[in-house]
Formats: C-alpha cells, structure tokens, sequence
C-alpha cells in the first residue's frame, strides 16, 4: 500500500472537502476514512469534482462496530461505496477490535472476507490489533492476507512490541498520529535535527516512521502543512537521527483509546 496519504479524522463538511481537494491537487493518491467519520458523502463529492481518475487512488474505509454483525458488514460497506463513488474501495478495515462488543472476532472478519470475495473491497485489514489479536486475525483468515493494521505510532507511543512482532511476521504497520496532534513541533529534539536538515520537526516525524517502513496518514486544513508534510517522502533520516527519536519513546500517554472498543494493549 503506498507510504503516504492523506488522513481525514475530526474533519466534516465543507472542511474535509476543502482538504482533500487541495491534497489531490497537490498530487495525494492516497485519502484514508472511515464510516465512524461521517465524512465519506463529502470525500466522494470531492473526488468526483477533482477529475482524477479513479484508478490513480487508494481510497480505504474502517468498518465502525455497529455494522460488525455478518448481517450489517457486508450492506454497511456498500453505503461506503455509495457515498464514496465508487464500485470499491482498496482497503477496507476492521476499525477497532471491541473485543468485549457482541460481535466475535469470527463474525466481523468473516463477513470482511465475504466483502472481499464479492469485490466490495481489494483489500483487507486492520486497525487497533494486538499482537495477540493479529494472530487470532491471521488464524481466522486463513490465507487472505492482512494489508495492514493500522495503529498509533509516533515519537512519543513507538508500539515496540507490535512493531517488532510485525517485522517478523511480514506484517505492514501503518501509523495514526505520527505528529502527536502537534507535540512534535515543540520537541527539542525533532526540532534540532529539523534545523540540521532545513525542513520541520513535522517532516522529521512523518519521515521517520516511514523510514521503519510504516505507512502514514497525517491530515491537515492549511494547503502549506499539506505540502509541507508531503515532502517528509523526500527526507532521509541519518542513523543518529533514528537513534535520538528512538530514545523519545515512553514520554507520551495513549491518545486514541476508547474504552468500549479499545483492546488490553500490548
């Protein structure tokens, strides 16, 4: 799945249109959402008015746990089409495991399996997994791959574990939050070495985690932070640099854990 793209959290109405219009003129190919969102009806407008081939996207959703049940996925996906666009998307997710909601693990990733085989969506994955949840995920699976799973990582929640967990099995990790909704501007350390390479401490992060071959996804209102983020695909981050942002870890809480769906994390 490609590297970079442009995410789409807490953005709605004429606001997320005007992100995603910008970012596609900017040269975004990649626009990650979610039906929890409630803002797919827009992005698909936007689409539709940009005049950008469909084949040039990566379009993915999440699956929101109220249509986990294997009578809700399958019909909830095709709304996502509808509203999007388009015939279907390059990724689907299953958005957060709830692992004490009324739907099993079985339930929902059987029912994303079927939307697959019926060509709703390419691909398949996750988001918010453990590691003990990615082998339950795995073994229910069979041999339909996980694209991804989608997580926070940033300099301040390195998710060790499930990194190196990742790396071992194959599995590609793409990271939420990678600014730390903003921390990183204000680091000393990831301003430094932002000084030493003339870009921002925001290029800094959103290089680094693609340099541990993540994914990301950040998202932005102003056209100049679009752009200015999208240059992180151009920046190569030295040894020492990693190693300085590496020592960053454990100085930040959690910022994305809802109690209702959130798992024992790793």
């Amino acid at each position: 799945m490609p590297p970079f793209g442009l995410g789409t959290f807490r953005l709605k109405g004429q606001v997320v249109q005007d992100s995603v219009r910008e970012a596609l003129e900017l040269g975004y190919r990649a626009i990650d959402t979610a039906q929890g969102y409630d803002n797919e009806g827009e992005i698909g407008q936007t689409i539709a008015d940009s005049g950008v081939d469909r084949s040039e996207l990566y379009i993915t959703t999440k699956i929101k746990p109220d249509n986990y049940s294997a009578d809700k996925l399958v019909p909830s996906l095709r709304e996502s089409l509808d509203k999007l666009g388009v015939d279907a998307v390059d990724l689907a997710l299953i958005h957060w495991p709830a692992p004490r909601g009324p739907v099993s693990a079985g339930e929902y990733l059987g029912a994303l399996a079927d939307a697959h085989a019926q060509g709703l969506t390419r691909q398949i994955g996750v988001s918010n997994f453990t590691v003990a949840l990615l082998k339950q995920a795995r073994e229910l699976l069979g041999d339909l791959p996980i694209t991804t799973n989608q997580v926070e990582i940033h300099p301040y929640l390195q998710n060790r574990k499930l990194a190196e967990f990742a790396r071992q099995e194959g599995i590609h990790l793409t990271s939420y939050m990678t600014l730390a909704v903003g921390k990183v501007m204000e680091d000393e350390v990831l301003q430094d070495i932002a000084r030493a390479h003339d870009v921002t401490p925001a290029q800094v992060a959103l290089a680094w985690a693609m340099g541990q071959g993540y994914s990301v996804i950040p998202s932005s209102t102003r056209r100049e932070h679009l752009e200015s983020n999208m240059k992180a695909l151009d920046l190569r981050l030295s040894d020492e640099d990693m190693g300085r942002i590496a020592a960053l870890d454990g100085q930040g809480e959690r910022l994305a854990n809802p109690a209702s769906v959130a798992p024992d994390w790793d």
